[in-house]
């Protein structure tokens, strides 16, 4: 069940989650649609990032585009959970830390502006928590631009966008984090993040239009917080079956109903042999388990060997680590 019960505060979140406009007041934008001021819509979304509904309106890049990152899992015995999770997220470089029913319990992403950068986040979370990482780097993505729609059954799931490497100019780094960390919720964000850069207006509204076109940017909106909106039966379901027949699964496991990421990762071998994944995020755990069935029970899925880690708690939700920043202590 949804938690916004304001039917504008819900149009706020269903409509402007995707292809936010790149104008100079684009807050203006919304507020024109729902009969509002501009004042209005800037202070209804402070009201719901600072009340944990939403984590910012900003930009989420597609993955492997501009920088590393992976999904890695450790085991924490449960008298050190809260511990070994303050470690994880204590690095700049985390985005996303997650506590999951199973014994390879805390699993997170860890992103930086290359590989070695992430590798050096592993190797010291590995050294200050005595505990064995697991590496599961991406392969390939069949969808990962997740959305929610408040008023819809289950999430809204765009068709996968190209992504133009080439597109990138000196400078889209520094653009890119920002985007990544949120907009100013000001009348003029663009200009705002402009000037925190030292750049002109609208020389960082044409890059961030370019970049959106180019599917680096693959989302630019509002970022919600799935479990506080509703979305609190939450699943990561992987796949045991082999390279040869990802091809077929994962364009149709992308495609059904209530699967709302899919992508393919490497194995740890003899340790973790599951090579797709998917993400399940509904609003019950019976309705998480029907998506399930269904998925099970597609041609490309029947009969192979699949484990369900329902998500428990949430310590880190933030934007991707683009550019560089100091380890932590």
């Amino acid at each position: 069940m949804c938690h916004i019960t304001d039917p504008i505060d819900r149009a706020l979140l269903d409509d402007w989650q995707r292809d936010f406009p790149v104008t100079a007041r684009p807050f203006a934008v919304p507020a024109q649609v729902l009969d509002l001021t501009e004042a209005e819509v800037i202070d209804r979304l402070a009201r719901m990032r600072a009340a944990g509904r939403i984590t910012r309106v900003g930009a989420t890049i597609a993955p492997g585009t501009v920088s590393a990152s992976t999904l890695a899992a450790v085991a924490a015995p449960e008298e050190r959970i809260e511990e070994v999770a303050a470690l994880i997220d204590a690095e700049p470089g985390v985005n996303h830390n997650y506590l999951r029913e199973d014994r390879w319990n805390l699993w997170f992403v860890a992103t930086g502006p290359d590989r070695e950068h992430v590798n050096d986040t592993l190797a010291r979370i590995e050294a200050r928590t005595g505990l064995r990482v697991l590496d599961l780097r991406l392969v390939r993505p069949f969808n990962v631009d997740l959305g929610f729609r408040m008023a819809a059954k289950t999430p809204r799931v765009p068709a996968p966008r190209r992504i133009d490497r080439s597109a990138m100019q000196s400078g889209d780094r520094d653009l890119l984090q920002a985007l990544s960390s949120g907009l100013p919720l000001v009348a003029e964000p663009y200009a705002a993040l402009a000037k925190s850069l030292g750049r002109d207006g609208s020389d960082v509204m044409r890059r961030i239009s370019a970049l959106h076109g180019a599917g680096i940017v693959s989302r630019l909106g509002v970022i919600v917080r799935h479990r506080a909106l509703g979305w609190s039966a939450n699943a990561m379901v992987v796949w045991d079956l082999p390279a040869e027949q990802i091809d077929a699964a994962g364009p149709a496991l992308a495609a059904h109903p209530g699967v709302t990421l899919c992508y393919e990762r490497r194995p740890a071998e003899g340790v973790w042999p599951y090579r797709l994944y998917s993400m399940i995020h509904a609003r019950s755990r019976p309705e998480a388990r029907e998506v399930l069935a269904g998925a099970s029970a597609l041609p490309e899925l029947a009969g192979v060997s699949h484990k369900v880690l329902f998500s428990v708690r949430c310590f880190k939700q933030t934007g991707a680590l683009i550019k560089p920043k100091e380890a932590a202590a």
